[in-house]
């Protein structure tokens, strides 16, 4: 059964919004990797290369996870409102993730086509024909 997260998007202060969060929620953050941990960080601008490319809070004890990261204006991402949240799904298998992602991307934007991300996950990112964000995940952990 696939479960769902919640995947925010911020312009530089995605750090101090999950310590806010964190301050709040309590709990320990599960990863915290920045953009100069991505292939290819060298060619980032410097003030670029401390944004948070991924982040995630456990909330609660239902297995529930806030997760964000920063944009990257480099590489032609803008913050809008209404850009800056997904819902980020997260599969039991390969074959849900494609099924997930095929399903719901009909029509859509592809962002991210799903792969094997150098992370280790099978990931993939979309707008749907309504404009809604999704992230399909399958973690390598399976």
């Amino acid at each position: 059964m696939p479960k769902l997260n919640t995947y925010l998007n911020f312009d530089g202060n995605t750090e101090e919004a999950f310590n806010f969060y964190k301050s709040v929620f309590g709990g320990e953050f599960m990863s915290v990797n920045k953009m100069s941990d991505m292939p290819g960080a060298e060619q980032l601008p410097e003030n670029e290369k401390n944004r948070l490319m991924h982040i995630a809070l456990p909330i609660g004890s239902a297995g529930d996870v806030l997760m964000a990261s920063d944009t990257v204006p480099s590489m032609g991402h803008v913050l809008n409102v209404g850009n800056n949240a997904y819902v980020s799904v997260f599969t039991d298998s390969r074959e849900e993730a494609d099924r997930l992602f095929n399903g719901l991307s009909a029509g859509g934007e592809i962002e991210m086509a799903l792969d094997d991300m150098f992370w280790g996950d099978y990931f993939g990112s979309f707008k749907d024909k309504y404009g809604v964000g999704w992230m399909i995940n399958f973690p390598k952990a399976h």
